[in-house]
């Protein structure tokens, strides 16, 4: 009995593995197959590579935009997630302003970061996604995605093609707003949360991925060059509040704007 069990546990076929929604991890034919079994939808994640104090890496808004892209196509069931936008506008490069006074950050102008976000939307309606999706991880660029989003769908419009781009403000509003509101229902003061690099900044980069904080490092990060607030309560915990509310706010948004 146990050697007929044994056979057929060998016989049986292994669990198909979850398909990637990464559109880097799919071949060209891949895609296209999916796009005409009716994937739609693109993802757009916009991340930044700048200075995040002494306790947060250069890309994470690169990482975490990834991270929670990836769950809301998963969601959606009908979408797939383009390389992420790492270079953005972050101020000017000379004289150096902002972000830019600290290594390693990485400026474009901001007509440059538009004029990619035109093209990579282009690009993907003429292989029939027919809705692009910026998601903005930073919040120095929202303007940029709304008049880029604007710009597309009057041309798309008057094209009479049925592409349309979005800018998606609700992504941000949730790091911005709701989240803000859910820690402090936590008893985490404005100082204590901060608006970069802080507590709520470092908690959602321990959510996403815990190699993006340098946990060594937190003790002296309170006060030190670019950073507000205080990250050192910060824990993944806390950033999962943020993360689930990005994650099941942006699906609902996304389905009731890509709704024909």
């Amino acid at each position: 009995m146990r050697r007929q069990l044994a056979l057929m546990l060998l016989a049986a076929p292994l669990a198909a593995a979850a398909a990637p929604v990464q559109l880097e991890e799919l071949t060209s034919p891949e895609l296209q197959g999916r796009i005409v079994a009716g994937t739609t939808t693109v993802l757009v994640p916009i991340g930044g590579t700048e200075q995040n104090g002494p306790h947060l890496v250069l890309g994470k808004h690169n990482v975490r935009a990834r991270v929670f892209a990836t769950r809301i196509a998963e969601q959606l069931g009908n979408a797939v997630v383009a390389p992420v936008l790492a270079y953005v506008p972050e101020g000017s490069i000379d004289p150096p302003a902002g972000h830019m006074r600290h290594a390693g950050t990485i400026s474009i102008d901001t007509a440059t970061f538009e004029a990619l976000l035109e093209s990579t939307a282009r690009s993907f309606c003429r292989h029939g996604l027919r809705d692009t999706v910026f998601l903005g991880d930073h919040g120095g660029y929202q303007s940029s995605l709304q008049r880029v989003a604007a710009r597309l769908n009057r041309t798309w419009a008057a094209a009479r093609t049925d592409c349309r781009a979005h800018a998606l403000p609700e992504y941000y509003r949730v790091v911005e707003q709701d989240y803000v509101e859910a820690l402090k229902a936590r008893g985490h003061g404005p100082a204590e949360i901060g608006n970069h690099a802080g507590l709520a900044d470092t908690a959602l980069a321990l959510a996403a991925d815990a190699q993006l904080v340098r946990a060594d490092a937190l003790a002296a990060a309170a006060g030190a060059p670019g950073v507000s607030g205080d990250p050192r309560a910060a824990t993944a915990e806390l950033g999962r509040l943020g993360a689930a509310r990005i994650v099941a706010v942006s699906v609902a948004a996304i389905q009731a704007q890509t709704r024909r």
